[in-house]
């Protein structure tokens, strides 16, 4: 018997501290190195935005991978390729944890005009706000002292 899922996640993480330090002449670069690494792991990637102090990942991932050790991957990875490709010269790295969230295949075409459109959105909306919102728009339970 084979596994089958259908589990769409976006998965939101900033940079440390929130810095503002993804300009955006190098986003491209580094989403497109993301993307190898989810084609590594055997995973489906739908769509990858943001802006200067955080990433959105659209993406189904493979059964074999588990959530938590394909986020550290992406941010060791990318740490490591910053590093050595010399772009983003004010990074110093992403913030511990992440935000995962799942929504219905029936959402997928939404969810992923949402990420393409990061920077009109966050014209209006700090990161703050819309990861507050993303977590009580999916009923999990946070302390906001812990939040930033």
């Amino acid at each position: 018997m084979s596994t089958y899922t259908q589990i769409l996640y976006q998965i939101v993480f900033s940079t440390k501290y929130r810095d503002k330090t993804l300009r955006e002449s190098d986003r491209e670069r580094l989403f497109h190195f993301i993307g190898g690494i989810l084609v590594n792991k055997n995973c489906h990637l739908y769509r990858i935005g943001g802006v200067e102090d955080h990433i959105h990942i659209v993406t189904h991932l493979h059964p074999a991978i588990a959530l938590s050790n394909l986020v550290k991957d992406i941010k060791l990875g990318t740490c490591d390729f910053i590093k050595s490709n010399h772009i983003l010269p004010d990074f110093s790295g992403w913030q511990e944890g992440y935000g995962a969230f799942t929504y219905d295949v029936s959402a997928k075409d939404n969810l992923i005009a949402y990420v393409k459109n990061q920077k009109e959105h966050h014209s209006k909306l700090s990161y703050r706000e819309e990861y507050i919102q993303l977590l009580e728009e999916h009923d999990v339970e946070f302390e906001e002292k812990y939040l930033f």
